[in-house]
């Protein structure tokens, strides 16, 4: 079993003046919310286990899941009205509060993803990937930006950079950094194993980022004394193609792009 998170808790100023009114998640497109596009494509996969967490307008969405019958899923909400968490900081909360009562999904993976990002990925075969190989996986691409993933020769994650700004991280990178890392675009999707989830409480702050998280890993796993490494693999779909729906002016192209997958 996989069970997913969906990341909809964001404010989405970019998508300003429709999230004034709205939350990200429910921002239409092609006739559907943001947020049915994502779970239809989970549940096409076979992921029908999902949780929705919830900030902005969050009674607008809990409403909308309960009179779509979770569009044919089983969805649970984590709510974050009094504090939005990020990305780590919302799957931590997650796995404490909505997997650990449920004994028979404490210990599988979890997919999350964000709201706003459609693709055409084949779910069935990142899972695949995932099961075969037993290893977390990050879903990048070779696309252009400024931030970067930096994996090593094996596909496994080492550290992160801003190439307008130099800045690498973790710290102990600096030590080592290589020319043939290769430099890949996160798409905000990830299949992570259960002892991945488990080091999520090493961080000690309650808000953080999922890069934030896989850089403390990077650095743990580089320690020369370290006992337990927890990689993290570079996974590049085929044929690969996204579309953050991320401002305002992008709709009517996201409306396209989503009829086309």
């Amino acid at each position: 079993m996989v069970h997913a998170l969906i990341f909809s808790a964001g404010l989405g100023t970019r998508l300003k003046p429709l999230t004034d009114t709205m939350p990200k998640a429910l921002v239409p497109l092609a006739g559907k919310p943001l947020l049915q596009w994502q779970v239809e494509k989970l549940r096409d996969a076979g992921i029908t286990d999902i949780t929705v967490n919830v900030h902005h307008f969050p009674d607008m969405i809990i409403d909308t899941i309960r009179r779509n019958n979770g569009w044919g899923c089983t969805i649970s909400i984590s709510d974050e009205r009094d504090l939005l968490l990020d990305t780590g900081g919302g799957l931590k909360k997650v796995k404490s509060e909505i997997l650990n009562p449920k004994s028979e999904i404490l210990n599988a993976p979890i997919l999350a993803c964000n709201v706003d990002i459609l693709s055409n990925i084949d779910i069935r075969a990142l899972i695949a990937q995932y099961e075969q190989t037993g290893v977390s996986q990050l879903v990048v691409s070779e696309r252009q930006t400024q931030r970067y993933l930096l994996f090593d020769e094996k596909g496994m994650l080492c550290g992160w950079t801003n190439i307008a700004t130099g800045e690498l991280k973790p710290s102990s990178i600096h030590q080592s950094i290589n020319p043939s890392f290769r430099r890949l675009a996160f798409s905000g999707m990830q299949i992570l194993t259960p002892e991945v989830l488990s080091r999520l409480d090493e961080m000690e702050e309650e808000k953080f980022s999922l890069i934030d998280f896989y850089l403390h890993l990077c650095e743990q796993n580089s320690t020369p004394s370290a006992i337990h490494r927890t990689p993290l693999q570079a996974y590049v779909p085929k044929d690969y193609k996204m579309m953050d729906v991320g401002k305002i002016d992008q709709i009517q192209e996201a409306e396209r792009f989503a009829e086309s997958l």
